[in-house]
């Protein structure tokens, strides 16, 4: 396996934790979206039976898992998908927009807590990265 192949699995395994974490807070309920750093906000309504919060979490799970699946695909370990290369590019972009964006989102989502925001922002550019660099190396610039 090459490089890209390794980072863009690296990438896969890490979206498919990520969407797993997703969708665990919603049988796990007010106390997983605490524990995940999701704020008092986000748990408080879930607690009060606020069924946005598990659309949100299902959503976001559900992104991460087409983002591992082109990941997968990237790493020539699934068949090819359409506009693979482009595809494979712009999660990359928004990864690393996400993660530097962090000092703005937080006025946004004021609930989540100093950790949450350390710790995704940081993992989400890591993970942005993997696949930059993954489809950078790949030596396919577009499809």
């Amino acid at each position: 396996m090459n490089t890209s192949a390794v980072l863009l699995t690296v990438a896969a395994v890490m979206c498919m934790i990520a969407a797993l974490l997703h969708f665990a807070c919603i049988p796990w309920g007010a106390e997983g979206y605490r524990f995940l750093g999701a704020g008092e906000t986000v748990a408080n309504a879930v607690a009060a039976g606020d069924w946005r919060p598990h659309l949100s979490a299902t959503a976001v799970g559900t992104v991460l898992l087409v983002c591992a699946w082109y990941a997968l695909a990237g790493a020539g370990l699934t068949h090819s998908l359409p506009l693979q290369q482009p595809a494979l590019l712009v999660i990359a972009a928004v990864l690393m927009l996400r993660a530097a964006a962090f000092p703005f989102l937080r006025s946004i989502f004021p609930g989540n807590s100093d950790i949450f925001w350390l710790i995704s922002s940081g993992l989400i550019g890591v993970l942005g990265l993997l696949f930059f660099v993954g489809v950078i190396l790949s030596g396919k610039p577009s499809n």
